[in-house]
């Protein structure tokens, strides 16, 4: 008996590999196995265990049915390949050299096959397990109600059903090849493929079993040509910049498909007949296949470029017209835009009219504070202590107190780990004691006090002094202040709380209205995986790879462990199936703070509709500053289907279907059982009240909305009337988008006033206004309107507008008072609002001290009418603003010339209207020259503040200034004689000096 090519293993030594590999495996698997559980007992606290155990099963179903399908078809091919082995084989020297491999291999057949079917298995199931949510969409595909405009199936075809069936076509190939491969190697060692040698070089069995393999790929290459003809809907359409197929996508390229599908299916049959029951060579199955490639080049490439060469290129408009309205209509239907209301919107008004002064609906609910710039202002105002932070922007929500709904601008005082001394940093403080943060901060976004500052009327630590910088009582009451979930928590800021009945709390909580006084506090809510048993301690220890669980007192019997505290992270891990808007927001609902996050359904292969890059359509000034950017993720169907909530207390997730007819959301609900949603009608009330349009979902289709508001196949294509979202007004060369932003206020056309996001477009490649699009809830249901200027109205754009108000002489010298080595102006949003046929401008001016810790301050704001330059005013308030405004447009009116021609030869009784000289200025009354004295005096003060570098006199000096300038401007408006902006003596630009601009004005 033969012995065998390899020795034999010592019992110690396969003990010794043993132990070794069981190490390996225990040490691989383990942190799988933790991160499995601990995952578990997340879902179990949050009441959606059948999210992860629907994610787990069909992750291992895909992994082990796709590795096991992989494992037999190559290793199965390769056992066949053995069996099939020639009994005798020739001598020669390949033979010889091959014999030392088939000795090794031959022994252990089995085992070497079954090695490479797992290794097979195991890379093709983890590259399946991935699929797992575009499997759940195939089995659960739901109807779209709408047609393709081509083949007539079902968009959901497209949607569910066509991504799983081209991976596993893909699947299909690879198998194929890794067979053929397979099959082929064992061919050749074992001797029925032969590269030397007299005879035959394949035995009868070989070519047959070779042939076979490769007839299966042909095959599948006939399906994929099937399913090709489905994709030309989803490819780009380069000759009219568009998705979807063209003119000769479907006039050439598709019946060539058709036809490249019946030429594979026949070179398929000549493959196995010819080289098996009538020539038995490999000859004419090669020059089918020959056949096939040139097929496939002159039928699928240089007929369907001659088409578009020589027919379609001459005639590009006419020939592409169709194509073009089925990719503007499916574009519109795929992002939600079709709906959208286009109104006209003259605004052939220039002049301020009277009713401004008197508007109830838009003016009094002008927003003035910039959620980005008094970040910084409640920080520093609201913070109490070092730790906590408001973020780098606040949010905009509306409430209705006393019957009136009026919008605020809210925060969130939360911990921030990053802010803890090193004393605070060690284990036990940071996940024992500073658990959480407290309170939400709000105020009316258009009122401020103090010289500038917001007037807080909510989110007070606690007792109440008498202080005319915020309100007496909270007017946004919250029963449950405390903030344990926010949007200043990563993954590590995990709090360990609980305290057994008796115990003092060790939590701190707020500081008291005492002297050195803190309160502290035990968590009670429901929230939190319970790890009091040493088994929780231990499994927490080694996920957090911190023994302190074990060791440490502060761990007891009653503790819970609070993690994944960030709300946007929460409701993804409770819902991966969803992208989430960029912009969670926080609202007192029924006493809790609750964090509302937006949740969109999407898709990549809805038909002819036009693919967009989330991250690159959302992103603008804002993004990274309190805004979270979003994936790089392709898309050409949106739906904002789900409103999430998260208690920032006890952290319950809850989903709330929004869509009711989205077919992609209803299909995940039936992945999941059929109850992941709340349905839509039992949303609470005074929930719903705190919806509003999301902001990234509106920034995607406003960007369409700026191609797609042409729906005339002609004027699309020459693309004349296009729009684009022009740059931040104060910053236009950073090429950063402006925001659009969040108002409540009555537009044209509309009943009352909403609360709706806004954003104004320019056309493509000018500055000036090109129309207003505004998103928001009317019934409850989503609304886009957009208010379309005429094309030969020249309205200013932000850009122009901003320019325009700071480049104003008079405006531009106050602007200069404002500024200096010891402060810089900031400008917050640009607001352009319709009203009386015309558009208002408002944009608030913030000062800032260059001193440490210091805060912006709304100190004016800069108002104008019509095209931004004419009427322009900057006052010290909005209300003062608005009637200087009127008064501008009341004179302009009065000094009108009169109708009365001049006297000419044929009327020579007319009387001309005397013009004044403009080289002798009117004189002074006494009381505005004792005005313009104080303004000089106040003038003088403010440099010798900004030259001692004392900033409080620096405040108080411009205090004074404001009062003096406010009395000049009185002793003016009573007759006084006086230009309407004189320069007072001695200021910069009466002293001969250029003045510099103000920071950040462009054009200075």
């Amino acid at each position: 008996m033969r012995s065998s090519p390899l020795p034999r293993m010592s019992r110690r030594g396969r003990v010794t590999v043993g132990v070794l590999l069981g190490v390996f495996l225990l040490l691989t698997l383990l942190g799988w196995g933790v991160q499995a559980w601990t995952d578990w007992l997340w879902f179990e606290e949050v009441n959606y265990t059948g999210v992860f155990s629907g994610v787990l099963v069909t992750r291992i179903m895909l992994f082990l049915a796709v590795g096991l399908a992989m494992a037999l078809l190559v290793g199965g091919n390769m056992w066949l390949a053995y069996r099939l082995r020639p009994v005798l084989r020739p001598n020669s020297p390949e033979q010889v050299t091959l014999e030392r491999y088939r000795s090794v291999l031959a022994p252990r057949i089995g085992t070497w096959l079954a090695a490479v079917g797992v290794i097979v298995g195991l890379f093709a199931g983890l590259s399946a397990q991935t699929r797992w949510g575009q499997w759940m969409l195939f089995r659960n595909a739901q109807d779209f109600g709408v047609e393709d405009p081509e083949f007539k199936i079902d968009i959901g075809f497209y949607v569910f059903q066509f991504p799983f069936l081209r991976y596993l076509l893909g699947i299909g190939f690879t198998a194929v090849v890794l067979a053929v491969v397979g099959a082929l190697a064992m061919h050749y060692i074992f001797g029925g493929v032969r590269l030397q040698g007299v005879g035959d070089r394949m035995s009868t069995a070989a070519r047959a079993h070779l042939t076979s393999l490769v007839a299966v790929f042909v095959l599948l290459k006939a399906i994929a040509y099937v399913l090709d003809r489905r994709a030309m809907l989803l490819e780009f359409n380069e000759g009219v910049n568009l998705y979807g197929a063209g003119y000769a996508d479907i006039n050439a390229l598709l019946p060539a498909k058709e036809i490249l599908a019946y030429i594979s299916i026949v070179v398929a049959v000549a493959i196995i007949v010819f080289s098996n029951a009538v020539m038995r060579n490999l000859v004419w199955p090669g020059i089918s296949l020959a056949l096939l490639g040139i097929s496939a080049v002159a039928i699928g490439g240089i007929y369907p470029w001659a088409v578009q060469t020589f027919e379609v290129k001459p005639s590009v408009r006419d020939k592409e017209a169709a194509y073009i309205e089925r990719s503007i209509t499916a574009t519109r239907d795929a992002f939600g835009i079709a709906g959208t209301a286009m109104s006209p919107y003259n605004a052939a008004n220039l002049k301020p009219p009277a009713t401004l002064a008197t508007d109830k609906s838009v003016v009094p609910n002008i927003r003035l504070l910039d959620p980005q710039l008094v970040s910084e202002t409640y920080t520093q105002l609201q913070q109490v202590r070092g730790f906590y932070d408001f973020g780098p922007k606040l949010d905009i929500d509306r409430y209705q107190i006393n019957g009136e709904t009026q919008d605020y601008v809210v925060g969130m005082r939360e911990i921030n780990y990053l802010e803890l001394t090193p004393q605070q940093s060690n284990w036990i403080n940071r996940h024992t004691v500073f658990t959480h943060g407290y309170g939400l901060v709000g105020a009316p976004a258009n009122q401020v006090v103090c010289g500038g500052q917001p007037f807080f009327v909510s989110g007070f630590l606690g007792e109440r002094t008498e202080e005319a910088c915020s309100s007496a009582t909270e007017t946004i009451p919250a029963t449950q202040p405390r903030i344990y979930y926010g949007e200043q928590m990563d993954g590590s800021d995990y709090a360990i709380v609980g305290r057994p009945e008796g115990q003092n709390p060790v939590e701190f909580d707020r500081p008291t209205g005492r002297e050195g006084g803190e309160q502290y506090y035990t968590y009670t809510g429901t929230g939190g995986v319970e790890i009091g048993s040493f088994g929780r301690r231990l499994l927490y220890a080694i996920k957090e790879q911190e023994p302190n669980f074990v060791l440490s007192g502060a761990v007891n019997d009653d503790s819970k462990l609070l993690y994944v505290r960030n709300p946007r992270e929460r409701v993804e891990k409770v819902a991966p199936f969803l992208t989430l808007d960029g912009d969670p927001y926080p609202a007192v609902v029924g006493g809790r703070v609750q964090w509302i996050v937006d949740g969109y359904t999407t898709a990549a292969t809805y038909p002819y509709a036009e693919q967009v890059n989330l991250q690159e359509q959302t992103a603008d000034e804002l993004t990274g500053l309190g805004t979270f950017e979003l994936a790089r993720e392709d898309v050409n169907y949106i739906r904002n289907s789900v409103k999430a909530t998260v208690d920032a207390y006890d952290g319950t997730v809850k989903l709330y279907e929004f869509d009711e007819s989205d077919p992609v959301l209803k299909a995940w609900n039936k992945a999941f059982g059929g109850d992941l949603v709340t349905p839509k009608a039992e949303i609470p009330a005074d929930l719903a009240a705190h919806f509003r349009y999301p902001a990234d979902l509106f920034k995607v289709q406003r960007n369409l909305l700026s191609r797609f508001h042409v729906t005339d196949s002609s004027e699309f294509f020459s693309g004349q009337d296009f729009w684009e979202v022009p740059n931040v007004p104060d910053a236009p060369d950073s090429n950063e988008k402006q925001p659009p932003y969040y108002l409540f206020t009555q537009l044209p056309g509309q009943a009352e006033p909403r609360f709706q996001l806004t954003s104004a477009v320019t056309p493509a490649g000018r500055q000036n206004l090109a129309a207003l699009i505004s998103g928001s809830y009317l019934n409850g249901q989503p609304r886009l309107e957009v208010l379309e200027l005429p094309d030969q109205t020249a309205v200013s754009g932000p850009v122009q507008v901003h320019q325009k108000m700071t480049n104003n002489a008079n405006i531009r010298q106050e602007l200069n008072l404002l500024t200096s080595n010891q402060a810089q102006v900031q400008y917050g949003n640009l607001l352009s609002l319709p009203f009386g046929d015309g558009m208002l401008y408002v944009e608030p001016v913030y000062v800032k001290s260059n001193q440490t810790n210091a805060y912006p301050l709304l100190q004016r704001v800069l108002i104008s009418y019509g095209d931004g330059g004419q009427y322009v005013v900057l006052a010290n308030s909005l209300e003062d603003g608005i009637k200087q405004l009127v008064e501008l447009g009341r004179k302009a009116g009065a000094e009108t010339p009169p109708t009365t021609p001049p006297p000419t030869n044929e009327n020579p009784g007319a009387t001309p209207t005397p013009t004044p000289s403009s080289d002798t200025p009117p004189p002074l009354t006494p009381a505005l020259a004792a005005a313009a004295t104080k303004v000089q005096a106040a003038i003088d003060e403010v440099k010798a503040a900004q030259t001692s570098g004392d900033f409080e006199r620096y405040g108080r000096a411009l205090k004074a200034l404001d009062e003096a300038m406010t009395e000049f401007q009185t002793a003016q408006g009573s007759g006084g004689g006086a230009a309407p902006n004189p320069t007072p003596a001695g200021s910069p630009a009466a002293s001969g000096g250029t003045p510099s601009p103000p920071a950040g004005s462009p054009g200075g």
